[in-house]
């Protein structure tokens, strides 16, 4: 599994965080130079850290509102301070981040599954999550937790793939579910999975082929023909929030410009997300990446927007509140943590997000 000195993150974390200064709006502001929005989104990152930081448990965990100490949301944390170029034992926040990669390492059940003792709100949401960040900081983790992080990350990417590998009807072969013997699937389990084991794959971790094929084939039997976005399940229509996850995860997997990709950039174009829209804060940051990723004239038409209607939406402390009620029960780390991923995603520093 390949890995990257500490030397040559703090490197890559010195020329990339000159990125934000040279990234430039397709579409100005009224009162804002092209600039502005750059620096806007760069405080409010700072702010969102800050806060992040103070909310982490003694455990090492971050929790959720409902759920407590949560696999999934320290997950989400811990890729919100990746994604804004900091790495374990450096750095302001560099005690954090080992903490935080001890105590979810420390949850891992016999069979893999990264869930704590909550359980989480079905067991392969935190499972997906937690998975991805363990192949983002693998590279960057010190080395006293180097090779417990690796054997961590290679028993959580078999049960992914053996959970995809469970017997399905047809129309659900190729994706994921709330549990690992799930007989079923669905769009938001399954894309967190693949994200997952792309970003798995792309460090040297031994994921068939022909799984991710799998699951690309089962994302496409999910794309909606009118209107050009994706369902939750096959036969189910579209929102803004899944046309987002759907570009995410094909794109992902190197579908780049597709039909499918750009028919749900095309939607979002049209319906631009709200803040009324259903689970809010994950179709922000599905969307965000997600326009990102197919790039052209959609993310410079659409960047903007999708910017300052997060941006706005941050209350001064430094978090965001979501307001849904489902995210509710989630809480303000969870909404946090998304809304940095979604506003870092031009820093360039997690590997997954990379074009």
């Amino acid at each position: 599994m390949a890995r990257h000195t500490a030397n040559q993150m703090r490197t890559r974390r010195n020329l990339l965080g000159l990125l934000p200064l040279l990234v430039t709006s397709a579409v100005v502001g009224r009162d804002e130079r092209p600039d502005a929005l750059e620096k806007r989104i760069d405080e409010s990152i700072r702010r969102a850290l800050r806060w992040l930081a103070g909310e982490q448990q003694a455990s090492g965990a971050w929790t959720t509102n409902d759920f407590g100490e949560s696999t999934a949301t320290t997950a989400l944390a811990m890729m919100a301070f990746l994604s804004a170029g900091h790495v374990p034992g450096e750095g302001p926040y560099g005690r954090h981040l080992p903490r935080g990669l001890a105590w979810l390492m420390s949850q891992q059940q016999p069979n893999g599954l990264l869930v704590g003792r909550d359980g989480g709100h079905g067991p392969m949401y935190s499972h997906g999550i937690a998975t991805l960040m363990l192949a983002e900081i693998s590279g960057m983790v010190e080395d006293s937790q180097a090779d417990a992080c690796r054997e961590c990350l290679l028993r959580a990417v078999k049960l992914i793939v053996d959970a995809q590998n469970h017997p399905r009807p047809p129309e659900h072969d190729g994706g994921w579910r709330y549990q690992p013997t799930s007989g079923d699937s669905d769009l938001s389990v399954s894309a967190w999975q693949l994200l997952a084991l792309r970003a798995a794959k792309d460090i040297g971790c031994d994921v068939p082929a022909e799984n991710i094929d799998r699951a690309v084939a089962y994302l496409k039997r999910l794309h909606v023909k009118h209107d050009g976005g994706f369902g939750y399940m096959v036969g189910h229509g579209s929102t803004i929030t899944r046309a987002g996850t759907g570009i995410t995860a094909l794109e992902v997997c190197g579908e780049h410009r597709t039909a499918e990709t750009l028919a749900a950039a095309r939607m979002i174009l049209s319906r631009p997300l709200v803040r009324t829209e259903h689970y809010f804060f994950y179709g922000a940051y599905y969307c965000t990446i997600g326009m990102y990723k197919v790039g052209g004239e959609e993310w410079q038409q659409s960047r903007e927007a999708l910017y300052r209607t997060i941006l706005d939406l941050q209350n001064p402390a430094g978090y965001w509140t979501p307001e849904d009620g489902t995210e509710r029960q989630a809480g303000k780390v969870y909404s946090t943590a998304l809304a940095v991923l979604a506003l870092a995603i031009e820093y360039g520093y997690l590997p997954i997000y990379q074009r």
